[in-house]
């Protein structure tokens, strides 16, 4: 078959968004994402509701991706379909879907590493967006994950740094919960830092070997920090919520950049890519294009919509995967702690 003509779905199901979308020879012809609005209300994400969400959700997201992409079923060359790491229920919803949807039309089955994605979502064409060159250094920050991996090939990574503990996300998340903020709380937090100042407070940064991170020190400082001064003056929170905004994302920030600093001296690498929901923080990139100022990095950031968990990083995975003639079989099972 000749590669110029190649239509594959690609399906997300890991946490708490159903996602579909329709790449067409590197393309993306549509990228349907169903939020689950229900888990606001407890603060994060809960697993029972959102597998039962996603049931509801998959066949009219699979079905919206098919009708934006203009194509029929029967023109899809392949399913490919995040098999882990993330929600077990979540993820058996998306594996179990994928798979009767390629045996009944017969077609191939690619089975993707949600992590990989993340990484391999600076390979979409998509205008305006550069592909980085190998090797490169990827830094993947989000809700449940921080990574950096030396990436040699497309399926030839190596993590070479992650944290011990907590995400950076849920970093922001547990924060924006002390100082009373809605879930999630990073982008409010990333908007309040703009207007504050950074230095106002200082909180310690986590000592950590090598290129590993932590996050839950930090985590337990600002609880404490806050709890003290609030008891000095109830209306700490209110009248500093933008300097402590703009004091913790200063050290998230320092931190995320002092191990891609640390981790590109290493390794020479000078290629540096970001993912995952996280990259869309405006201090994380603006310390990103200093660097290249600064340390004669080149940075990559791949386009909003496909840095949070979404089925166009998916598809993108599975076509690779298809010209590698690389399939799933159909006794293929969902992993919840997948490694790259």
């Amino acid at each position: 078959m000749s590669s110029q003509n190649i239509f594959i779905l690609g399906i997300e199901s890991s946490c708490d968004d159903t996602a579909a979308s329709v790449i067409h020879n590197g393309k993306i012809l549509s990228n349907v994402v169903a939020n689950q609005k229900i888990h606001e209300a407890y603060g994060g994400v809960v697993p029972e509701l959102a597998s039962r969400a996603h049931q509801q959700n998959i066949v009219p997201v699979v079905h919206q991706a098919l009708v934006q992409a203009n194509i029929t079923k029967d023109q899809l060359n392949a399913i490919a379909f995040t098999r882990g790491p993330g929600l077990m229920g979540s993820l058996l919803v998306g594996t179990s879907f994928a798979k009767s949807l390629a045996y009944g039309l017969g077609i191939p089955l690619i089975d993707v590493n949600h992590m990989q994605a993340h990484i391999l979502a600076h390979f979409i064409d998509e205008e305006g967006f550069n592909k980085p060159p190998f090797p490169f250094l990827a830094m993947t920050i989000s809700g449940g994950h921080t990574q950096i991996v030396n990436v040699k090939h497309h399926f030839d990574m190596e993590v070479i740094g992650e944290t011990i503990d907590d995400a950076v996300g849920e970093a922001y998340d547990k924060s924006g919960k002390i100082l009373g903020l809605g879930y999630p709380a990073g982008p409010e937090i990333d908007k309040r830092a703009q207007l504050g100042n950074p230095k106002a407070f200082q909180f310690t940064k986590p000592k950590v070997d090598g290129l590993n991170f932590s996050f839950s020190g930090l985590k337990t400082g600002i609880l404490y920090f806050v709890q003290r001064e609030v008891k000095a003056n109830p209306n700490f929170i209110k009248e500093n919520l933008n300097d402590i905004c703009a004091s913790i994302q200063y050290t998230i920030v320092s931190i995320l950049i002092d191990k891609i600093k640390k981790a590109s001296q290493q390794t020479g690498i000078k290629h540096i890519a970001i993912g995952g929901g996280v990259s869309a923080n405006s201090g994380i990139r603006k310390s990103l294009k200093d660097g290249e100022q600064k340390f004669g990095w080149t940075t990559y950031v791949p386009k909003f919509e496909f840095t949070t968990d979404n089925a166009a990083m998916i598809a993108i995975v599975g076509y690779l995967k298809f010209l590698e003639g690389d399939f799933a079989k159909q006794d293929v099972m969902a992993s919840a702690r997948l490694k790259i």
